[in-house]
């Protein structure tokens, strides 16, 4: 049988991994193929260096099990919804072919985040016009585009139970010390308060809103397609 492909978008390492790192670590447990693309190198950070960033998310990827991260050359800040950045992401999603895309949801305190999703929505659709020309020239359409959360709190059009995968998330995030840590040199920001612990908080009550420990929440803006059994079954 054929993997799906799972394609995940951040504006910048570590985004993907605060969304749904729990649900890419099911995913890839379950034989699910995994492909996370940075649109940024992340070279404003407040925090850690371009190296040392890249590093970092090589390391959380590997803890997660993802099967490729690469990041693309738009400049951080610069997530202008443009032809050139539009084709950019375009020729990765015809590259990588996926069942489904994923990026962050528009709603957030950092633009960047608002722009990737806008600039994902943008080559989502592109990908599958057949004229439309890339270096990838296969038109493909995934079947589904769906958003995670970063620093918003939404109520989610749907959630997965990820309670036996939340600790390789809370690894992942570890993993990114430069970000979530700070040193005799390091600069306070909103990532250095606890924000691990306020990101886990988020999945335990959507966990609790099912009946389970943890669950990472999504939203989409098309009707999500349900089995009979999976509405009239023995609920939590």
């Amino acid at each position: 049988m054929e993997k799906h492909t799972i394609l995940a978008f951040g504006a910048h390492a570590d985004d993907v991994e605060i969304g749904m790192g729990a649900t890419i670590a099911k995913s890839t447990a379950e034989g699910a193929r995994v492909i996370i693309c940075d649109l940024t190198k992340a070279e404003l950070s407040s925090n850690g260096t371009v190296a040392t960033r890249k590093k970092e998310a090589q390391d959380a990827a590997h803890l997660l099990g993802v099967d490729e991260r690469m990041t693309l050359d738009i400049a951080d800040r610069g997530l202008y919804i443009n032809e050139e950045n539009i084709r950019k992401v375009t020729t990765v999603i015809r590259k990588y072919k996926p069942t489904a895309v994923f990026c962050p949801y528009e709603k957030d305190r950092h633009p960047d985040h608002g722009n990737c999703a806008k600039l994902v929505e943008e080559a989502f659709f592109s990908a599958g016009i057949y004229k439309y020309q890339t270096e990838e020239r296969e038109a493909h359409r995934p079947s589904n585009l769906f958003y995670y959360m970063i620093n918003g709190f939404q109520r989610p059009s749907f959630v997965i139970d990820v309670s036996e995968h939340i600790n390789k998330k809370i690894n992942s995030l570890k993993a990114y010390k430069s970000q979530f840590y700070t040193n005799e040199n390091g600069v306070q920001t909103p990532l250095t308060d606890g924000y691990i612990d306020t990101v886990i908080a988020r999945e335990r009550l959507f966990g609790k809103e099912i009946g389970k420990k943890y669950a990472e929440g999504f939203l989409t803006k098309k009707p999500v397609l349900l089995q009979l059994n999976n509405i009239i079954g023995e609920q939590p």
